[in-house]
């Protein structure tokens, strides 16, 4: 629906409610029902008036009425009746007029003024509208993700539905405050009546007693269900990153997405949980407030008025440059936060490579794209700030001056004007705050788009099978392979490759760096997926095979050993459930570590620190290779493994792979010695199987192999 035709919408259902109201008020008159309703009559009216009035809105719209059309309809007709019943609950006896069943034009008046501030509000942060325009859109997508953000609070529906209770009795209680103030200096101005005094002060104790109970109240549910949906969140997304592939998390560097997870959930959950409180609150409270300031004086109230437009229109301008600088903000904290995790994880490289001056450089660079970030949001701030203090003021000034007119005329008390004063600074403060909050809504949402695009991605893999054969032989074939790495595809890493690893035998792949024997590994291990061709196990693809099953049959240790902090028991059986001592000992003496396990005063318990920094290269790899073994894997690949050990330990290390029966090994290696046992061996170069055989043959052949053994394979 274009603009034009929206306002001329609107106008219509103005027009009929006019003309609806005033003949459903001639006609109660002339039936003598006009002053005998009630709240019930009341409500009655309200809900004959939207019964009436919504089907002539689906006429006007064709059938297909904007949401904040409808929303506007509903709050037009029953705000009344909730105005009048809130005023009968609180209001002392025998100061409210008994009721009619139609509402007065006053009170009709204030549900057009409320309703409409109410859905604007709504529409300008998050519309409904569909639009083409870039900013509509993204104000669209906001309030998409606002929705399903709050769906994700379903499970703690009780607690804000407490919540929001004791939010509607504290932001009532909060309310009439001023009114009862007002009150008691206009009793202590006249003659002393002491019932209506104490009454009034009994009163203004009550309901201040009664806003600070509910409060509390309202906070610690509000926390508690924030507590509870920041838990599920990073749950779900924790999840989520463990289950995507490999080349993810090539794109996405580690302090990135740590910062997704810890800050981002923190602001996604505040949009709910704190932002929720305070607009409901800010709304009602406005509204509450707005309706009182008008039983006191309607010139007040129209100036009153004027600040609210004014400041809406300055918060929007402000959330235009707001909003952009914190995202701006956000990427520079994530980037900062990268840097220092990366310096922090890697002091001993950068102690070595005397490198401490350039990564305090890097970081200083990174602090100042932040700081001037920060400066130009800063100096956007304190011009609002001004601006907004200029209006508030000039509003205020204006006030004062007609109220003093007022008392001069005897139309308002001194009472009634300072109950007034309170009315309007607490208006303006919730007015404030719900402008505010909506510009902060628009933040934190962008942080729930962060955290839905990880959640919402699907790992680019095959689904795994349900294959779990109790038998498996080993037998490990590439049929016609090739593969590409994401962030090279115009370079294939292989090129149909087809070679088989023979069941129980020890199959090594050697070749230049670059030629493929890490991508075949790689490959094996599951860890990416074929572009064309496929990688059988046992004449089955490994994408048919369970995947806590075909990773305990085939065992990875890589080069580079990845330990975690924690015990040394801890980091062979990783992975494993139920896995008893005596297992992780027998994997641990094959692995020739578990005398020096013995040596340490608390053994297999000993804490090896983050990512194991209180053992050497040699023993760490040990482990590694440990935590392999004690799977008792069909296929164990060994990825340069023997590159960080001491001789004792590699001499070692060759017997026990030599004796591995019934396993089938591939070894990716430089060393000679550790070439020259395996069964068979396959060159690679430049992403292609150039020649296999076992080390005799190829020897004989004086081929590639020959030549980089005479270039490389030396002690």
């Amino acid at each position: 629906m274009s603009d034009m035709a929206g306002i001329k919408a609107y106008g219509l259902i103005l027009l009929y409610d006019l003309v609806l109201w005033g003949a459903l008020w001639t006609g109660l008159v002339l039936l003598e029902f006009s002053s005998s309703g009630g709240l019930v009559g009341l409500w009655a009216f309200g809900v004959l008036r939207w019964v009436l009035l919504y089907p002539f809105t689906l006429v006007l719209t064709e059938g297909k009425p904007q949401p904040v059309l409808t929303r506007w309809v509903a709050l037009l007709c029953l705000l009344p009746p909730i105005f009048e019943s809130g005023r009968t609950v609180i209001a002392p006896p025998g100061t409210t007029d008994d009721l009619g069943l139609v509402p007065e034009p006053s009170m009709v008046a204030l549900a057009l003024v409320s309703s409409t501030v109410a859905c604007l509000s709504w529409e300008m942060g998050f519309p409904d509208d569909g639009g083409n325009h870039g900013k509509e859109k993204k104000k669209q997508e906001a309030r998409a993700l606002l929705l399903r953000v709050v769906r994700y609070c379903r499970p703690d529906i009780l607690y804000l539905a407490a919540a929001f209770l004791f939010l509607s009795l504290a932001v009532l209680c909060e309310t009439f405050i001023p009114y009862y103030q007002g009150t008691v200096i206009d009793m202590l101005r006249g003659p002393y009546r002491h019932n209506r005094f104490m009454y009034a002060v009994g009163g203004m104790a009550f309901v201040s007693v009664g806003s600070a109970l509910c409060s509390g109240l309202r906070g610690g549910l509000f926390m508690c269900s924030l507590s509870r949906l920041n838990q599920r969140m990073r749950h779900m997304l924790f999840h989520k990153l463990v289950q995507q592939d490999i080349p993810f998390f090539e794109e996405n560097k580690p302090g990135s997405l740590t910062s997704r997870l810890a800050s981002d959930v923190d602001k996604m959950g505040r949009s709910v949980a704190l932002n929720a409180n305070v607009l409901v609150r800010s709304l009602v409270k406005l509204i509450g407030m707005l309706y009182l300031m008008l039983s006191l004086s309607w010139q007040l109230t129209i100036i009153s008025i004027l600040e609210m437009p004014l400041l809406v229109l300055l918060q929007n301008a402000y959330n235009i440059y707001s909003q952009e600088y914190r995202k701006q903000l956000q990427d520079c904290q994530a980037h900062t936060k990268e840097l220092a995790s990366q310096a922090v994880e890697a002091v001993r490289t950068v102690r070595s490579f005397r490198a401490e001056e350039m990564e305090l450089q890097r970081y200083n660079q990174a602090l100042e794209r932040m700081f001037q970030v920060q400066r130009r949001k800063g100096i956007v701030s304190s011009f609002h700030c001004l601006l907004r203090r200029l209006i508030t003021v000039g509003i205020k000034v204006a006030m004062l001056f007609q109220g003093r007119k007022l008392i001069s005329s005897d139309q308002l008390s001194i009472g009634s004007l300072l109950a007034f004063v309170l009315f309007q600074k607490d208006m303006v403060s919730s007015m404030r705050q719900l402008v505010y909050v909506l510009g902060d809504t628009l933040a934190t949402v962008g942080a729930a788009t962060k955290v839905f695009t990880f959640l919402d991605r699907k790992a680019d893999q095959k689904e795994t099978g349900d294959l779990a054969p109790t038998e498996l032989l080993g037998r490990v074939a590439f049929h016609n392979v090739t593969f590409y790495y994401r962030s090279r595809p115009e370079t294939p890493a292989l090129k149909a490759v087809t070679l088989v690893l023979s069941s129980g035998k020890m199959t090594a792949l050697v070749g230049p760096s670059g030629g493929g024997k890490s991508s075949c590994v790689s490959l094996l291990a599951r860890l990416y997926e074929p572009k064309e061709g496929q990688v059988l196990l046992d004449g089955q693809p490994l994408h048919c095979y369970q995947h806590q099953y075909l990773h305990q049959q085939v065992a990875l240790v890589s080069q580079e050993p990845v330990l975690f902090s924690g015990s040394i028991r801890h980091n062979i059986e990783y992975g494993l459930q139920g896995c008893t001592l005596e297992k992780v000992q027998e994997a641990a003496k094959k692995a020739n570590i578990h005398n020096f396990i013995c040596t340490l005063e608390e053994g297999y318990n000993t804490d090896i620190g983050e990512c194991g920094e209180q053992l050497s290269s040699g023993q760490k790899q040990c482990i590694a290779i440990a935590r392999a073994l004690v799977r008792e894997p069909k296929v164990l690949i060994l990825d340069e493994a023997t590159r960080g050990m001491d001789v004792n330990t590699e001499h070692a290390m060759k017997g026990i792979l030599a004796g591995s029966e019934g396993q089938t090994v591939l070894v990716v290696a430089h060393r000679l010695e550790t070439v020259e046992k395996a069964d068979h061996i396959i060159f690679m170069e430049d992403g292609e199987v150039v020649e296999q055989g076992t080390h005799k043959q190829l020897m004989e052949r004086k081929g590639r192999y020959h030549r980089l053994k005479e270039e490389l394979f030396k002690d």
